[in-house]
């Protein structure tokens, strides 16, 4: 049975990192769903914009897998950037396509997690006053349409560069987004908050970049492992991120590496063929 964690939010879930500022991650026990199977996972995984990228998904799963060897992760993407907690609200099209797809990973795998990663299209006094109230609603009807009660619900803060770019005139709230997310966290059962002090941007200051994604991800895991708020960076993230990216890949990998690169058109047949020649006598 896959262990599967439904993605929501907006586009910092979604992910924006740069794929050629950090090494690729593949393991043949990640999926990701697609038209309702599961395939193995590869990025971007939540592809909501031509924008999307490296998303902190990868290397929470790749976390996963280092405390579950012999089991399979799925993961479930269902992020939209651009969007409101509003947009979120019960009955609309976001919050029904999240079930939809949900009941479909159910069908063929254990919800064990929600993972959400939104705020920065409400940084406003008024609406960050509000957003407890109404997320509250969001997540109890989603508990309730998918029958998980009491599967952790881990979310994450926003970074404190907002303010910063080009655009921070429209960020310059998101300290109360912040507190509304943690408050809502403490105040609610099986729910975790992850800080994202010390992570960095792109450089629109409004997506975390590739490698800050990368330890988001690694934070996320440990919050939901340990059942515990992390209100300050993971203390060993930079040694567990070195631990994934030195995995060796499995013969299938290497076969399945093999022919994307085959079927993408950037070898020859014969080289292909040499390869995957090479592979299967290993």
């Amino acid at each position: 049975m896959i262990h599967s964690f439904l993605m929501i939010g907006q586009s910092n879930m979604a992910g924006r990192g740069y794929s050629k500022e950090v090494q690729p991650i593949y393991d043949e026990h990640i999926k990701m769903q697609r038209n309702g199977l599961w395939q193995i996972m590869s990025e971007p995984i939540n592809f909501d914009r031509p924008s999307a990228g490296i998303g902190l998904a990868a290397s929470f799963a790749a976390s996963w897998r280092l405390d579950n060897q012999q089991d399979e992760i799925g993961l479930i993407s269902c992020a939209d950037g651009g969007t409101s907690l509003d947009d979120w609200a019960v009955d609309g099209a976001l919050f029904e396509n999240a079930i939809s797809q949900a009941k479909l990973a159910q069908r063929t795998s254990r919800i064990a997690g929600i993972l959400w990663h939104q705020g920065e299209n409400d940084c406003s006094p008024e609406k960050a006053e509000r957003y407890g109230e109404k997320f509250s609603v969001i997540i109890e009807r989603l508990r309730q349409e998918l029958n998980i009660p009491e599967v952790p619900l881990i979310i994450g803060g926003l970074g404190d560069f907002l303010s910063n770019g080009i655009f921070g005139q429209y960020f310059a709230s998101y300290p109360l987004i912040n507190h509304a997310l943690e408050e809502f966290a403490t105040t609610h059962a099986n729910c975790y908050f992850v800080t994202a002090k010390g992570l960095t941007a792109n450089v629109d200051s409004i997506h975390f970049n590739a490698l800050s994604q990368r330890l988001l991800g690694v934070r996320y895991y440990n919050a939901f492992r340990d059942l515990k708020h992390l209100p300050d960076p993971y203390h060993d993230e930079d040694s567990i991120l070195a631990t994934i990216y030195n995995r060796p890949y499995t013969r299938t990998e290497k076969i399945k590496l093999l022919e994307h690169e085959f079927a993408v058109g950037n070898m020859d047949p014969k080289d292909f063929l040499s390869e995957l020649t090479l592979l299967n006598q290993a």
